[in-house]
């Protein structure tokens, strides 16, 4: 059962579509976008390969197409073009239909204080697993990051990620062992907290997170420290 890229298609083939749209014209968009999606891919690839060969995470061969590289399934490589595609395409679609939803920059301000307070004492109390001081590490650096974004985009990224929520618990539901007999990623239960919201890791949100936000900074940079859209 090729489960793994199924999701991936059904993940990719509504944004792309609608990439056309003629008000967010996503697809002039394409010339920041997918460096971006590649470069950030990279990174976050590598460790990917890493925490594979560790055994911290890893695939049941039973829903992918049985291609691999460097010990990764071909859908996991994907998954990190698709995934970031689709989550931007929601991220700036919201950013033109509802221009006006977003809490502002001192209340983004201080929710980003108190989610690096959150992270810093996930880390503190769980430092000796793997995945949980990767993912949370992972979003402190994102965070860190945004505070040199002159954009302020990351307000607007707080109400958008309530939407990607939608389908990121939908697709990670299923990869993690919702309405399925086996896990298409299973994790290591010494490496992560055992804190799950369905089947799904604590760390996946903070790694899901710092990932599509990765890539909104990495855009900005790619247009000069300017917001892909306008106000």
């Amino acid at each position: 059962m090729w489960l793994y890229a199924l999701l991936l298609i059904g993940s990719f083939a509504v944004p792309f579509a609608l990439s056309f749209d003629k008000k967010l014209r996503f697809r002039d968009k394409w010339r920041f976008v997918l460096p971006a999606i590649v470069a950030v891919a990279a990174v976050f690839i590598l460790f990917d390969i890493l925490y594979t060969h560790l055994g911290i995470w890893g695939f049941n061969e039973r829903y992918h197409t049985g291609l691999s590289m460097a010990g990764l399934p071909f859908e996991e490589y994907m998954f990190f073009i698709v995934i970031p595609y689709a989550s931007l395409f929601i991220h700036y679609a919201f950013y033109i239909y509802y221009p006006k939803v977003h809490p502002g920059p001192a209340t983004s301000r201080y929710i980003t204080i108190a989610l690096l307070l959150l992270s810093a004492l996930v880390i503190a109390f769980n430092s000796e697993k793997a995945y949980t001081f990767y993912a949370f590490g992972a979003l402190i650096v994102a965070l860190l990051l945004s505070f040199a974004d002159r954009t302020g985009e990351i307000s607007r990224f707080y109400f958008s990620w309530l939407i990607i929520l939608i389908p990121f618990v939908i697709v990670n539901g299923v990869l993690t062992g919702s309405l399925i007999d086996q896990e298409v990623v299973w994790y290591n239960p010494n490496e992560i907290t055992g804190i799950r919201v369905f089947t799904i890791p604590i760390e996946d949100f903070a790694y899901g997170f710092s990932l599509i936000l990765l890539n909104i900074l990495t855009i900005n940079i790619l247009n000069h420290g300017k917001p892909l859209y306008k106000s």
